[in-house]
């Protein structure tokens, strides 16, 4: 992985997106349905793209927002829809279109009363709606491109399971949406904007209120409270930046937000490993700005624009690696939840650490290991089957105090407080506990690289099989297990996993942007890393030469 000289700087000018080029071409551009890179594409995590590069524009939103209309009438989804944004510089044009589309449609619209909507409130309202409902079951969707950088837009359906919408259901609105393409919109309900604004079926909804008032019953706030803990907070120019005010004042805590900018071309955030502007909380480089004043608070935290992600700033590390934050979560959550049901599991990604599957055997716990995508846990946490559930990448979601579901959708801000929680109860922070988990259980070598891969190498780093691992061995160990479907669900995982006894990697293409990523990690040292590392990336060089 080539770090950028600018990484962790400030960005230059020249770096920054021109924004009224970006939605001019939202609304001027249109996308030729013959070109693969410019359909309609659900990845792990709904539809994203850039305007510039034609792969975001009005005609995508009418298109999805209209095949959204007709998967909920064959569904017979007939409740609310509760849909949001977040702060990137697309999301408001593809608000404005889609809810042109869904007022025409009349479907029954709830939409915030302030600017912007985190990823989890859209996902605790649509269940607090459906909790004991029989039927008129609610839905929603988030506008979001999640911590991609500030060119790129995203919108992503969740059905009545409050969580990302299964593959099944993304590809029939995928295929339907593609349809309305290549008959140039043909089909497509829409009235003005002003008018959707004001239909007899808009109305508008406190997601804030409804989502903060109701943390004490997911979060321990007052053992936050009474220990007076100092806490810094990093919005990231968020859609969660206008809760964390009203959470402290809510709950009386010792909070203090460090940047209260909001602005579309993200320029207050220091520039990441590759050169980008990334609102990503699990990396060094856009978090320097926390780290950089970690010794002033007790527990420090950020999560992304959307909000599902969270990253975690300790006294004793500095930033902590997302696979160690998942495992102290863990660790801590199976002790201090005792109303939680006895058979809860485990949930994680067939790229995340095994020192989760090392303290989940320690918690007396079974594991729920799956592909990358949350939405391979939604029903798990849905019916209480899964406890807690996370992803390498920084997201994560678990249970109420008494057991019951939270949110199915990943929450960065619970993930974040949880750590205020830790520091308050056990007095040491999350860093501090991480330390003696890997003292006790073995220390993980673990890293992550990416590199630039254009489609059609995406496309065939997914196509990976067990029969193009030759050899019987990796980095001096024996190869235990070669694997394309998860142990959890046995769902493709988009890729190839290897392991040994004390090792493995992974390498599967990213389903939000145009990079591949190879996984590692080792229980035996930095050096045998190295070396599974350098037999993953052969692999992968071989696989690239196909044709």
């Amino acid at each position: 992985m080539n770090i950028s000289p600018y990484a962790g700087k400030p960005a230059e000018q020249s770096m920054l997106v021109n924004i009224p080029k970006l939605i001019s071409a939202y609304y001027t551009e249109i996308p030729d349905p013959f070109i693969n890179e410019q359909k309609v594409a659900f990845g792990t995590s709904g539809h994203r793209g850039c305007s510039l590069k034609n792969s975001f524009n009005e005609w995508h939103i009418l298109a999805i927002s209209q095949a959204i209309c007709l998967y909920r009438k064959q569904q017979n989804t007939n409740g609310p829809l509760f849909i949001g944004i977040d702060t990137h510089a697309l999301s408001l044009p593809a608000y404005a279109t889609a809810l042109e589309v869904f007022a025409a449609n009349e479907v029954i619209l709830m939409i915030d009363e302030n600017d912007f909507t985190p990823t989890p409130s859209i996902s605790h309202a649509i269940l607090t709606y459906n909790k004991n409902r029989k039927d008129g079951f609610a839905d929603g969707i988030v506008i979001t491109p999640s911590h991609n950088p500030p060119t790129d837009g995203g919108f992503k359906y969740n059905p009545p399971n409050g969580g990302p919408a299964s593959g099944e259901v993304t590809k029939w609105i995928e295929a339907k949406a593609n349809e309305f393409l290549i008959n140039k919109l043909n089909g497509v309900k829409r009235i003005a904007y002003k008018k959707a604004l004001h239909a007899p079926t808009t109305h508008r909804f406190d997601y804030m209120n409804n989502y903060v008032n109701d943390l004490s019953n997911v979060i321990n706030m007052d053992i936050i409270r009474d220990s007076k803990i100092s806490i810094g907070v990093d919005p990231l120019g968020g859609a969660g930046i206008y809760y964390w005010e009203p959470i402290a004042e809510r709950y009386n805590l010792n909070l203090t937000l460090v940047n209260k900018t909001i602005d579309a071309d993200f320029r207050f955030m220091p520039v990441d490993w590759d050169g980008q502007i990334r609102m990503d909380p699990s990396s060094a480089y856009a978090m320097k700005n926390l780290l950089a004043l970690k010794d002033k608070f007790d527990i420090s935290m950020a999560c992304d624009t959307d909000y599902d992600r969270h990253g975690i700033v300790t006294k004793s590390e500095g930033l902590l690696p997302p696979n160690h934050y998942l495992s102290t979560m863990i660790f801590y959550l199976f002790q201090h939840r005792p109303q939680w049901p006895s058979k809860a599991m485990v949930g994680k990604t067939v790229v995340s650490s095994n020192m989760i599957d090392r303290i989940t055997k320690k918690a007396g716990r079974n594991l729920y290991e799956v592909p990358v995508g949350f939405k391979w846990f939604s029903s798990g946490l849905l019916d209480g089957s899964i406890g807690f559930c996370g992803e390498e990448s920084a997201g994560a979601s678990f249970l109420r105090m008494n057991g019951e579901v939270w949110t199915t959708d990943k929450d960065g801000m619970i993930a974040a407080l949880l750590a205020a929680e830790i520091t308050a109860k056990i007095k040491k922070d999350p860093g501090e506990i991480y330390k003696e988990l890997s003292n006790e259980l073995g220390q993980s070598f673990y890293d992550r690289t990416e590199a630039k891969a254009s489609p059609e190498q995406k496309a065939l780093l997914g196509k990976l099989s067990p029969e193009q691992v030759k050899q019987t061995e990796l980095a001096g160990e024996k190869i235990t297990s070669v694997i394309t479907k998860a142990p959890g669900n046995h769902a493709e995982i988009g890729g190839l996993k290897v392991s040994t006894e004390n090792g493995w990697f992974a390498a599967r293409p990213s389903g939000t942007e145009d990079i591949y990523k190879i996984y590692a990690e080792s229980f035996s040292g930095a050096e045998h890393l190295k070396q599974i590392q350098e037999q993953a990336q052969s692999l992968v060089d071989e696989a690239l030469k196909q044709k």
